[in-house]
């Protein structure tokens, strides 16, 4: 499903009563860059091959030098697919959930509702960046290959939604969503309501 117009940026539809944005943000793109697409990796794989050249029987410095302009180059290539990954995404924390706008050629909107999140695993990924991991308390509906990137990293079986490259400072602010939309005290009301849609319309 495609969300050109958006009342709120993120968001395909307006938030209903009783329902307010916390935090709002899209992945900074450098650490999409080393998060996702391996950059550090890739740039330290080019380096080896172009100390190699300089092996007996090796091409020398023309070599090197060849082999460390197709790095830039492919570096280059990994960053601008860093920037269109990190511009397409917007994530948003309401206090009823978390929702993920995501996708470059084929845009998706997905709720993760705070009532069904059990734990929240952030990952430092750079200098006051990390990565959020939620692990949902029923099974997350969408594939892998689906929500990939914003998915934690070799969890094909049991996906786990992944904020990716957000601030340090929207941790506090997410844990104390959960904190108070603890499924434990909504269950144990009398009048709860049933359990919302994890995929869906954000509105």
């Amino acid at each position: 499903m495609e969300y050109e117009d958006e009342p709120i940026p993120g968001l395909p539809g307006r938030l209903p009563p009783g329902e307010t944005i916390i935090w709002q943000g899209t992945p900074d793109w450098r650490g999409v860059a080393r998060g996702v697409f391996h950059t550090r990796l890739v740039a330290v794989w080019f380096l080896f091959v172009a100390s190699m050249a300089f092996v007996a029987g090796g091409t020398g410095l023309i070599g090197a030098l060849t082999t460390l302009c197709v790095a830039l180059l492919g570096l280059a290539v990994l960053g601008v697919l860093a920037r269109a990954q990190a511009k397409s995404t917007i994530y948003t924390l309401t206090n009823k959930r978390v929702v993920l706008r995501f996708g470059v050629a084929l845009p998706k909107c997905v709720n993760v509702p705070l009532s069904l999140v059990g734990t929240a695993d952030a990952k430092p990924a750079g200098t006051g960046l990390v990565d959020v991991s939620l692990t949902p308390t029923v099974r997350f509906p969408l594939a892998y290959l689906q929500m990939w990137p914003h998915v934690r990293p070799w969890k094909f079986g049991s996906p786990q939604p992944m904020l990716r490259a957000v601030p340090e400072s929207m941790v506090p602010l997410l844990a104390d969503a959960l904190a108070k939309a603890d499924p434990a005290r909504a269950a144990a009301s009398p009048d709860a309501a049933p359990a919302p849609a994890m995929v869906g319309a954000a509105a």
